[in-house]
């Protein structure tokens, strides 16, 4: 039987001496390292802007609330002396181990390694770059309104029904819940598929809501923080965009600097003298040193008498 493969070997007849020419063409085009895919970079289109002004003013509304003691305040305390932790302690390990889904150290170290390998496979750095610029602005805007507020957290409340504001606290908005936010959803926001970036936002979704339900059930979180958290997280996402121009001049930079180490160390390569070849021709060989006759382990053997 006569098959033909391509326009190249018209006729080609598979024989044993030519099926190993097959298989390895086969192989090699298996081997072959995939192209990378074409990354659409997210643009500050309308609609994300709607949705940052959307979520900016729910921002600017929980913050108010809390401010003026509204009745924000009093479902906070209400869930407090609820005490959930104390209503279902059955769940209480589970959500033990849940919770660090939310902190920032092993979240960040485990979402590293993956964009990691994506920005090696991809051929590009933008993914870890994306995810250095989230957390630095999620550490930046959170912080800042965390030592700006200084609300004390549940456990160290002073005083029923207050907002508990400027006491030297740290925990408003809820760090757990907006890390949760941004950490996870980074993967959405880097997706090369409209359908993985649909499956990977409501994952991240489910993952920050649960964290944040989490921190009030623990009772380290009054309900408003987690709410401000889950805004300032998002905010953090929807501006990214914004960062994509210095992300790729950063990237380019980085990419300079890495070439010139490299041609450096090449021509560093190139300078270092070759070791001189010995004239003369071959050098002697040394024959082994044979035992002297008598000779038998290191010790001379005894004289025989005749």
């Amino acid at each position: 039987m006569v098959i033909t493969k391509g326009a190249e070997r018209p006729g080609l007849l598979l024989t044993p001496c030519n099926v190993d020419w097959v298989r390895t063409d086969i192989f090699a085009r298996l081997d072959r390292e995939p192209e990378p895919p074409k990354i659409e970079v997210p643009r500050m289109t309308r609609t994300r802007l709607a949705l940052f002004g959307g979520t900016s003013a729910f921002y600017l509304a929980i913050v108010v609330a809390v401010l003026l003691s509204t009745g924000l305040v009093t479902l906070d305390w209400k869930i407090m002396l609820f005490r959930p932790y104390q209503q279902w302690p059955e769940i209480h390990g589970f959500l033990d181990y849940y919770v660090v889904l939310g902190q920032r150290g092993p979240t960040a170290v485990m979402v590293a390694a993956w964009l990691g390998w994506r920005s090696w496979r991809q051929h590009t750095l933008r993914p870890l770059l994306c995810l250095g610029a989230a957390l630095l602005l999620l550490n930046v805007s959170v912080g800042a309104v965390k030592i700006g507020l200084g609300r004390l957290g549940p456990h160290y409340a002073t005083q029923i029904g207050s907002p508990e504001l400027f006491g030297g606290g740290d925990i408003f908005p809820s760090g757990h819940t907006a890390n949760a936010v941004v950490t996870w959803g980074i993967l959405a926001y880097l997706a090369t598929t409209p359908r993985a970036r649909r499956y990977l936002s409501a994952l991240s979704a489910v993952v920050a809501l649960g964290v944040g339900l989490t921190t009030v059930y623990l009772g380290t979180h009054w309900l408003s923080d987690v709410l401000l958290g889950w805004a300032a997280g998002l905010l953090v996402l929807l501006a990214l965009p914004w960062c994509e121009p210095v992300l790729a001049v950063s990237e380019a930079r980085i990419l300079a600097a890495r070439d010139r180490v490299r041609e450096r160390l090449r021509d560093r390569r190139r300078l270092v003298p070759s070791l001189p070849v010995a004239s003369g021709g071959p050098r002697p060989v040394r024959e082994p040193v044979r035992e002297p006759v008598g000779v038998a382990g290191g010790r001379r053997a005894p004289a025989t008498r005749g």
